[in-house]
C-alpha cells in the first residue's frame, strides 16, 4: 500500500487539503492518507519531512497573504521544502496559494480547490504513472488556472 503525506495549515483560509484527499481517494485505491496540520507556512518544511520517513510522497498546503512579510514567508517555506525533498530523495508537490491572486473571496476558494484537485492528481501520476506527465511536457498547465499552452514556433 502506498503512503501519502498531506501537510496543511491553520493559517490558511480554505481547506485545501480536505479537497486534495477526496480527489485522491477518487482517482486511486489502496492509497493510506497520513495528515499532519501545522499552525504556520514556516511550519510546512518539517511537517514534510517527518511524514517522508513514513510515506513515499507529500504535498504541502500553504495560503500566504497579501502583505510583503507573508511572500517572505512563503519563499523561505518553499527553500525548506526544497532542501526535505533533497534531504530525503522524495518529492514534495508545494501547492500554494496567494491571497491576491484572485480579485475576491469567491474566486480565491475557486483557484484553491481547483490547484488542490490538479495537483493531487499529478501527486497520482508521479506515484503511479509518471510516463502521463512527459507526455503533458512543455503545453503550459496551470494549476487552479486556465492552461497557457505550449509556444508556437
Amino acid at each position: 500500500m502506498k503512503k501519502v503525506g498531506i501537510a496543511d495549515t491553520t493559517f490558511a483560509r480554505y481547506d485545501m487539503a480536505k479537497d486534495a484527499i477526496d480527489e485522491i481517494k477518487k482517482n486511486a485505491e489502496g492509497v493510506k492518507i497520513i495528515r499532519k496540520t501545522v499552525p504556520g507556512i514556516k511550519d510546512l518544511p518539517v511537517a514534510c519531512k517527518q511524514l517522508l520517513e513514513e510515506c513515499e510522497i507529500a504535498m504541502a498546503f500553504g495560503m500566504p497573504g497579501k502583505e510583503e512579510i507573508d511572500k517572505i514567508c512563503a519563499h523561505e517555506a518553499s527553500q525548506g521544502i526544497i532542501m526535505a525533498q533533497l534531504m530525503t530523495n522524495k518529492h514534495i508537490i508545494e501547492v500554494f496559494v496567494h491571497e491576491d491572486e484572485a480579485e475576491d473571496e469567491k474566486e480565491l476558494a475557486k483557484i484553491c480547490e481547483q490547484r488542490a484537485r490538479e495537483h493531487a492528481r499529478n501527486l497520482l501520476d508521479l506515484l503511479f504513472h509518471p510516463e502521463k506527465l512527459t507526455k503533458r511536457a512543455g503545453t503550459g498547465q496551470r494549476q487552479g488556472l486556465p492552461d497557457v499552452g505550449p509556444l508556437k514556433s
